[in-house]
């Protein structure tokens, strides 16, 4: 049997144009990256609903977003690969009211990069790399955060949008 290798894509860099998708949330609702032209998108990849560090970043962009709405009507989007059923018991738990993006195929993932293969305990697998992407009003990627510390990112991706970062 033939197994054919395909290595996975680079992270998008500043400057480039954001790939173009189209995922559900916890709702069942269809969301396309181009439903949000003309406003700064913040496109944040968890690894896995309800688990303690991707609970504390999404609890994170709740808290904050209405200083996202202030500063440019900024959109959040938080991206992981398990389904709609779980996102939505995720969503419910934490009082989330923000999109979470089922992509069960991890096909998103994969085009922004983060579909990379991991180590844990001596044992490699393949797995979301925490990343968040900040999208222009022009669907550019203005910045990106590698291997996201959760603790302060929120208030970074704020300031990078050019508002205080501290919550009031």
């Amino acid at each position: 049997m033939n197994v054919q290798y395909n290595p996975p894509m680079s992270l998008i860099a500043p400057g480039k144009k954001a790939p173009a998708f189209t995922l559900k949330d916890q709702h069942g609702t269809t969301h396309k990256l181009s439903q949000y032209a003309g406003r700064p998108v913040i496109l944040y990849f968890y690894p896995k609903d309800d688990t303690p560090g991707c609970t504390t970043e999404s609890c994170d962009f709740q808290a904050r977003l209405p200083k996202c709405a202030k500063a440019g009507d900024a959109v959040v989007l938080g991206i992981s690969i398990l389904d709609e059923k779980s996102k939505a018991k995720f969503a419910n738990k934490h009082g989330l009211t923000f999109p979470l993006l089922a992509d069960a195929e991890h096909e998103v993932a994969e085009k922004y990069g983060v579909w990379q293969e991991k180590m844990r305990y001596g044992r490699k697998y393949w797995g979301i790399v925490r990343t968040t992407y900040l999208i222009d009003a022009d669907g550019k990627v203005a910045k990106r955060w590698d291997k996201v510390s959760v603790d302060g990112h929120a208030d970074a991706v704020l300031s990078a949008l050019g508002y205080p970062s501290a919550i009031q």
